[in-house]
């Protein structure tokens, strides 16, 4: 008969001990893993106990300890940030460094948030989205919102980012530790934020551009695909440099999330705010990492 495991998360600094408190008793799982990311590995909400993260309703066939670097608002761009991120990059090279079984990342949806939401005066290569005297009066699709010399300008961003965590990751012990990153999933742009003065994040700058409501959806589906595509495409071209590694993208976008309403500024479908999913919207990405991870253990 299988036991299931309820993934088992500490703080960084737990690791090393405080005061008296040696080391984290790590032998005591059969499995280690480091993971570093934003909200969806921390806090959605204000307070932060309305929902959950994928790291804390992650159920393995292993019992398994991840050591969580994550917070809100973080971006891939300072994930191995060598000024900010001194513990994690502690934790992942160096003289005091663990050898860990997996690498968990949930990296590039705030990249792509802060991306779009620089407003109509920044030049056109600087922006992803179209202002209306840029566009046709009723663009066919999503991709006639859309500024390709900006979205340009995020695909070098995002891919020398992607490369410096790369670079660090392969400056010590943990060089070709298994690195599963995901690909968020579909979000309705909407009113609905954290509490006090977090978000909304995507509707607002929709909304500047003059986008029409009816479009909002189709515009962000647009958006995570072209994510997705990017985090793909990047992930195959180290993999391409560096066959022996393993890199995974877990495909949590077809997790089955149910959307929001468009105007609704409450929990909606799968959601708890724009950007953040309830904890029934956790439980269903937890399975798709799942899937990914359990093998790999």
């Amino acid at each position: 008969m299988s036991t299931d495991f309820r993934a088992q998360i500490i703080a960084p600094a737990a690791a090393y001990g405080q005061g008296d408190t040696g080391l984290f008793p790590f032998d005591l799982f059969d499995r280690q893993c480091l993971a570093q990311g934003d909200s969806w590995f921390s806090i959605g909400s204000i307070p932060p106990g309305l929902t959950s993260n994928v790291l804390a309703e992650l159920w393995l066939s292993n019992a398994t300890v991840i050591v969580n670097c994550g917070r809100p608002s973080k971006t891939l761009a300072h994930m191995a940030d060598t000024l900010s991120e001194t513990m994690f990059l502690r934790l992942l090279r160096g003289p005091s460094s663990f050898r860990w079984d997996a690498i968990l990342l949930s990296g590039g949806g705030n990249d792509l948030i802060d991306a779009a939401s620089v407003g109509p005066d920044a030049p056109r290569d600087r922006r992803l989205l179209l202002r209306p005297d840029e566009r046709t009066a009723v663009p066919a699709d999503a991709a006639g919102y859309l500024s390709a010399d900006g979205w340009h300008t995020f695909e070098r961003h995002l891919g020398e980012v992607f490369a410096h965590f790369i670079s660090e990751r392969a400056s010590g012990q943990n060089w070709h530790t298994p690195t599963l990153l995901h690909n968020y999933a579909p979000i309705m742009p909407r009113p609905s934020g954290a509490g006090f003065i977090s978000g909304p994040w995507l509707q607002p700058a929709l909304a500047a551009f003059g986008i029409p409501i009816d479009d909002w959806g189709d515009v962000a589906a647009g958006l995570m695909r072209r994510l997705d595509r990017l985090l793909r495409d990047l992930v195959a071209a180290h993999l391409a440099a560096d066959p022996a590694d393993t890199l995974v993208v877990v495909d949590t976008q077809s997790a089955g999330l149910v959307l929001a309403e468009p105007t609704a500024d409450g929990v909606s479908g799968d959601w708890q705010n724009e950007i953040h999913p309830t904890r029934d919207g956790y439980k269903k990405l937890a399975v798709a990492w799942r899937a990914v991870l359990d093998p790999l253990l």
